[in-house]
C-alpha cells in the first residue's frame, strides 16, 4: 500500500513539477529577451528581505504539520491564525524599512515595489497550511492544476506589460498575481477551513519541531540570498541580474527532479522512521536515484552553458555563462545536501538540523565574504567550497543513525560519475568543432549527451538504473526488490 501511495504520489509530483517549472521557464526566456539584465537585478535585491519574511511568518509550522502524523483541527487552524497574524507584523515592519532599504542600496525605486511586493507575504501566509496539508496526503494532483493555472495567469500579465514597456513593474506584477492566484486558488480546491480558534498549547507543541526549523530556514536563507546583498551593495545590479539568472538557471534542472522525489521523500520518511533498516534502504534509493538524473544534467549543463545561455536567454546575457558553469560545479552534490537533512527531519532531529545549518551558515558566510573579493564569479566558487564541507557534515550524522556514511554513500554513487567521462568528452569536443546557430547546437550537443549517458549506464549495468525504474514500478517483485535490496 505504501509503494502504490508513493508511486502515484511520484507521478502527480513529477507532472506538478513538470509542468510549473516547465511554464516558469518559457515565462522567464520570454521576460528575459525582454527586459535587462539590470531590471532581473534590481527585483533580486529584495530576495533576502522576502525571504526572511517568508521564513519568520511560517516558523516551521508547515513543515510540523506535515512530520506529524496525527494533527488535529484545531492545531491546523492554529497554525493558519498565526501565519495570517505573523505575515501581517511582517509586511508592516518591511513596509517601514522600505525607505531605509532603498537607501542601503541606492535605489530609490524600490521604495514603491516593496510597498507592493510586501502584500505577497499575507496572501503566501493564508495558503501555508492548505498547502502542507495537500502534501502530507500527497495530493500533488490538486497541487498541480493549482500551479499551473497561477503560473498562467501570472505569467501572462508579466509578458503583457513587458511588451507594453512597464519595464520592471512587470515583474513585480508578476510576483504579485502570482501569489493572488495562487492563493485564491488553493481555498477553491481545497475543503479544508480554519476554526474559529487558537490554542497557544497546540503552537507550542507544533514548535518544539517548527522552532528549529525556522531557525535552520532563517540561517539558510540568510546564506543561500545573501548574495543579494553584496553583490547588489559591492557591485552592480546588472551583476545581479546576471548572477541571479545563473542561479535560476541551475537551479531548474535541480528542482525540476529534486522536487519530483523530495516532496514524496518527506512525508514517506517519515511515515517509516521507525524502522531503522527500512529507513537505510529508502535513503539509499532515493540517493542514487537521484545523482542518477542530477549528475549528468548539472556536468552536461555547465558544458554547454555558453550555447545554452545565448540560444535560451539572448547575447545580451552571455556573461552570465561562466557563473553557471561553477554554480553546476557545485550542484552536482545537491541530492546528498537534501536526502541527508530530510532522514534526520523525518525521525523528528529538528534540533540537531538547526545545529547542522549553523555551523553550515557561519561556514558559508565566510566563504562568500572571502569569495567577494574576488569579484562575482569568487562568490560562485564559495559555493562550491560550501558544497563540498556541507557534504561531510551531513553525512556524518546519517553514518551515526543509519550507518550510512559519506564513504559508503560516494561509493555507491562513483559510477554514476565515470558514466558521465565519455558524455562530457564528446559534448567538449563537438561543442569546440561544430559550427552551428546557438538553438540548433544546444539541441545537438544536449541529444548527444543525453543518449550516450543512458547507453552508457545501461550497458555498464549501473545499480541506480534498476532503483530509478523500479521507483516507476508497482510489480510486487519489483516492490520488494526496492525495497529490500542493499549494495554492500
Amino acid at each position: 500500500m505504501l509503494k502504490k501511495r508513493a508511486f502515484l504520489a511520484t507521478l502527480w509530483s513529477a507532472a506538478d513539477v513538470f509542468l510549473r517549472q516547465g511554464l516558469q521557464l518559457f515565462i522567464t526566456v520570454a521576460l528575459a529577451r525582454l527586459l535587462s539584465p539590470e531590471e532581473f537585478g534590481t527585483i533580486a535585491l529584495l530576495s533576502l528581505f522576502i525571504g526572511i519574511s517568508a521564513v519568520v511568518v511560517d516558523s516551521g509550522f508547515s513543515s510540523a504539520l506535515i512530520q506529524k502524523q496525527d494533527t488535529t483541527h484545531a492545531e491546523e487552524s492554529t497554525v493558519f491564525w498565526f501565519n495570517l497574524a505573523a505575515s501581517t507584523i511582517a509586511t508592516a515592519v518591511l513596509c517601514l524599512c522600505a525607505p531605509y532599504i532603498a537607501g542601503f542600496y541606492g535605489q530609490p525605486v524600490l521604495v514603491d515595489i516593496i510597498y507592493v511586493v510586501s502584500v505577497t507575504i499575507i496572501f503566501n501566509a493564508s495558503g501555508a497550511v492548505h498547502t502542507a496539508l495537500l502534501t502530507k496526503r500527497l495530493d500533488f494532483r490538486t497541487q498541480m492544476k493549482i500551479g499551473a493555472m497561477s503560473n498562467i495567469a501570472s505569467g501572462a500579465i508579466a509578458v503583457a506589460l513587458a511588451w507594453n514597456g512597464f519595464g520592471i513593474w512587470a515583474l513585480v506584477a508578476q510576483i504579485l498575481s502570482a501569489a493572488i492566484f495562487g492563493n485564491l486558488l488553493l481555498w477553491v480546491f481545497s475543503s479544508w477551513r480554519p476554526l474559529l480558534s487558537f490554542r497557544f498549547s497546540s503552537a507550542r507543541s507544533l514548535f518544539g519541531f517548527g522552532g528549529y526549523m525556522v531557525a535552520a530556514s532563517l540561517l539558510d536563507t540568510l546564506y543561500n540570498k545573501g548574495y543579494s546583498l553584496l553583490i547588489g551593495k559591492f557591485y552592480s545590479t546588472r551583476d545581479l541580474g546576471l548572477y541571479s539568472q545563473a542561479e535560476n538557471t541551475k537551479q531548474f534542472p535541480a528542482n525540476m527532479f529534486s522536487a519530483i522525489l523530495l516532496r514524496v521523500a518527506f512525508p514517506m520518511l517519515s511515515a517509516i522512521s521507525t524502522d531503522k533498516a527500512k529507513l537505510r534502504r529508502a535513503v539509499q534509493l532515493s540517493i542514487r536515484s537521484m545523482m542518477l538524473l542530477n549528475i549528468p544534467m548539472m556536468l552536461g549543463l555547465a558544458m554547454v552553458a555558453n550555447t545554452m545561455v545565448e540560444a535560451v536567454f539572448g547575447h545580451k546575457w552571455l556573461p552570465a555563462a561562466a557563473i553557471l558553469q561553477v554554480l553546476c560545479v557545485g550542484a552536482v552534490l545537491w541530492p546528498f545536501h537534501v536526502i541527508n537533512i530530510n532522514v534526520l527531519l523525518a525521525q523528528g532531529h529538528s534540533r540537531l538540523v538547526f545545529n547542522l545549518q549553523i555551523v553550515k551558515s557561519i561556514i558559508g558566510i565566510a566563504l562568500l565574504v572571502a569569495g567577494s573579493r574576488f569579484g562575482v564569479i569568487g562568490i560562485a566558487w564559495s559555493q562550491v567550497a560550501l558544497s563540498c564541507a556541507g557534504f561531510l557534515l551531513n553525512t556524518h550524522y546519517t553514518k551515526s543513525y543509519l550507518d550510512y556514511g559519506a564513504t559508503r554513500q560516494l561509493r555507491d554513487n562513483l559510477p554514476a560519475f565515470l558514466a558521465c567521462l565519455p558524455m562530457l568528452f564528446v559534448v567538449h569536443a563537438l561543442g569546440v568543432y561544430w559550427h552551428a546557430s546557438p538553438i540548433m547546437k544546444l539541441a545537438g550537443l544536449s541529444a548527444a549527451g543525453a543518449l550516450l549517458f543512458m547507453a552508457t549506464s545501461y550497458f555498464a549495468g549501473l545499480a541506480a538504473v534498476k532503483d530509478l525504474f523500479s521507483l516507476f514500478d508497482k510489480t510486487p517483485a519489483a516492490s520488494v526488490e526496492a525495497h529490500t535490496k542493499i549494495t554492500e
